[in-house]
């Protein structure tokens, strides 16, 4: 059975905490107000499975959307996967989770993969079922898949592949054979544009390194939104660096720039035996302990630098629904409930204050 994060590249050592957080009181607030304000929580349908109950402030049992919804959260991205091993990220699963959202008001932000499982800039493998198909059929395939997924699901917008730093559907879409990465990103555009020329498309890179370099490539596609992950612990700690490639890259192609992956903790330790991929001190932002406060600046000032963009459209914080959910004492749980936006006993914190 695969591994609940099988991105997993640091073993880190720490000790699972029980203790009640002390919810800080948080004040000051950035006022203007983000057009896309978004939470990932693709996991939510396996964790509520597993019995998971969500608290909010008062620490009474409340619906998890209720709880995002009235945090002012108005988008939920979610990543679809094409034949993964268990129903998680199927098809079938994002579709249902996804009317259930629009029912509640959100706008639904369509992350596709383009994958049996993650992709990212360290692997962008091929569904199995397309591996040995051809570049011309693999484009007609990217194409008709698409279509299909975004005709049915009808996302408010849709992105083209998950970090795809290095290209995706490798090898055939590998970065360095330009053409062809261009070529199959065209098809899945295309497909949305089929579908409805309203749908936002989204092109994803993570980090800021060779960002502009990359989006250089990019000329030319019929893109609406360019969008960057970035966590501290894997992309660098220079925010100036940061908001000046977001500044560079709206001015250069005239694009809205969407800060669509990041997260920071609020402690380092743990609540179960599964090795968290943020527990260092080496790891954190100077000036942002992990810590229920400094969770909140970050994600604050996350904000702020988006605002400072003429067209700084969107925040979106990645893993917010992942507690721990198989227990205590699993070693197979949640590498990230240390940066989820509840508490180790499922309470609401105030990061959510932010948007």
């Amino acid at each position: 059975m695969r591994l609940f994060f099988g991105f997993l590249l640091f073993v880190l050592f720490g000790s699972c905490g029980d203790d009640t957080l002390v919810v800080d009181d948080v004040q000051d607030f950035p006022e203007d107000t983000l057009e896309i304000r978004g939470l990932d929580i693709s996991d939510l349908p396996k964790i509520t499975q597993s019995g998971v109950v969500f608290k909010n402030e008062s620490g009474e049992q409340t619906d998890f959307i209720d709880i995002i919804k009235d945090k002012g959260i108005n988008t939920v991205r979610l990543r679809l996967w094409v034949d993964p091993s268990d129903e998680h990220s199927s098809f079938e699963e994002v579709r249902a989770f996804s009317e259930q959202l629009k029912e509640k008001g959100f706008r639904v932000w369509l992350c596709l993969h383009y994958s049996d499982w993650w992709a990212d800039p360290q692997k962008q493998i091929t569904p199995e079922a397309w591996e040995d198909l051809g570049y011309e059929t693999l484009k007609d395939t990217v194409y008709e898949y698409s279509k299909y997924v975004i005709e049915t699901i009808d996302p408010y917008m849709v992105q083209i592949g998950n970090e795809i730093n290095v290209g995706f559907l490798h090898p055939e879409g590998e970065r360095s054979n330009l053409e062809k990465f261009q070529g199959l990103l065209e098809q899945g555009i295309a497909a949305s544009r089929a579908v409805n020329s309203e749908i936002k498309v989204m092109l994803h890179y993570a980090g800021y390194n060779g960002a502009e370099s990359f989006f250089e490539e990019m000329e030319g596609l019929d893109y609406d939104q360019i969008g960057l992950s970035y966590y501290p612990v894997f992309h660098g700690k220079n925010l100036a660096t940061l908001a000046s490639t977001m500044a560079a890259l709206s001015d250069a192609h005239e694009k809205d720039i969407i800060l669509a992956e990041t997260a920071y903790p609020f402690t380092l330790d743990w609540n179960d035996w599964t090795n968290n991929l943020v527990g260092l001190e080496e790891q954190l932002l100077p000036g942002y302990p992990a810590s229920v406060s400094g969770q909140t600046e970050f994600v604050k000032r996350m904000k702020e630098l988006v605002l400072q963009i003429d067209r700084g459209t969107g925040l979106c914080y990645w893993g917010a629904e992942l507690v721990a959910f198989d227990g205590e004492q699993s070693s197979t749980g949640s590498s990230w409930e240390n940066q989820a936006v509840f508490d180790f006993n499922n309470r609401i914190l105030p990061v959510l204050q932010v948007f």
